[in-house]
């Protein structure tokens, strides 16, 4: 009989493929946001199985997304050279409409058991960041319009809340200016990666900015963008946050804007990949700073 299982060339799935149709990376720095939400949270203290529930409900939930990403585009990845080694592309991994049973079972029962052991808020939230990158980004805005990562980008921010109502359901000041930042942190951290593989964009049909507006407009834009980011990243201070917050703010910020502004004076690759780099190590500090200045 032949198996009905998602299947490879080979046979079983191995952890490389596993990791790369799943996007586990992405997925656990979407975990992170959301526990950093949960940090700042004025709510109580979860239990460990609480814990664990919040911490594998988002970080499934951010894969089954990604999972979707990756079968939905099957046929545009093979065009970019980021993206034509993805499973799906090569055909390592079948493509085939079991995947969808398997991705939408998985997200359904991250948030079953966010609802079931948190609160109906977090399993809300945590549904909404699933369903902002596979639906709202992946389908309806990706292909349409350069404005598909500033509204998919809101998938970090309903984690980040995921993680705050978790502990209580009354979203604080703290949390909502986090989801800001998360929001405000994706269209210059991924048009600088635009821009280093902006022929890419084109050869795939994707209207991503520095393939609408071309190199030195998108960099312009990254740098505006990175400057009201790094101010907002600051609005946690006037809410109790404190010393440590602002260091590690202020650090990230500073070298964020810092990469943004040699990417406008120097537009190329090498400098986007920079800037790219720089956008990670802030929300990095950012996040890791409201933990420790929040819980410690």
């Amino acid at each position: 009989m032949e198996s009905t299982l998602p299947s490879t060339k080979s046979s079983g799935l191995s952890l490389r493929a596993i990791a790369g149709v799943f996007k586990l990376r992405i997925g656990v720095v979407i975990t992170f946001t959301a526990l950093a939400g949960l940090a700042v949270s004025s709510g109580p203290s979860l239990s460990a199985l609480q814990l664990v529930v919040l911490t594998l409900a988002v970080l499934v939930s951010s894969a089954s997304a990604g999972a979707f990403n990756q079968y939905y585009e099957h046929d545009t990845d093979p065009l970019m050279s980021r993206t034509k080694n993805r499973p799906f592309a090569t055909g390592e991994v079948k493509h085939g409409p079991i995947w969808l049973v398997v991705i939408f079972g998985l997200m359904g029962l991250s948030v079953a058991a966010a609802w079931i052991a948190l609160n109906a808020w977090s399993a809300l939230f945590t549904f909404l960041g699933a369903f902002f990158y596979a639906i709202v980004y992946t389908v309806w805005l990706k292909r349409r319009t350069w404005l598909n990562i500033v509204f998919g980008g809101l998938a970090g921010s309903w984690a980040v809340l995921a993680g705050a109502t978790a502990a209580d359901p009354h979203v604080g000041a703290v949390p909502l200016t986090l989801a800001l930042v998360l929001f405000l942190w994706t269209p210059p951290h991924f048009w600088s990666l635009a821009i280093a593989y902006r022929d890419d964009y084109a050869a795939a049909g994707v209207p991503m900015l520095p393939v609408v507006v071309g190199d030195q407009r998108a960099a312009k834009a990254i740098f505006g963008s990175t400057l009201l980011l790094v101010a907002a990243s600051m609005l946690p201070l006037t809410f109790g946050l404190g010393a440590i917050y602002f260091a590690g703010a202020a650090i990230g910020g500073f070298l964020f804007i810092q990469k943004a502004w040699r990417l406008v004076q120097d537009t190329n690759r090498a400098t986007a990949m920079t800037c790219f780099h720089a956008s990670l190590a802030q929300l990095t500090l950012v996040l890791t700073a409201a933990i420790i200045d929040a819980r410690f």
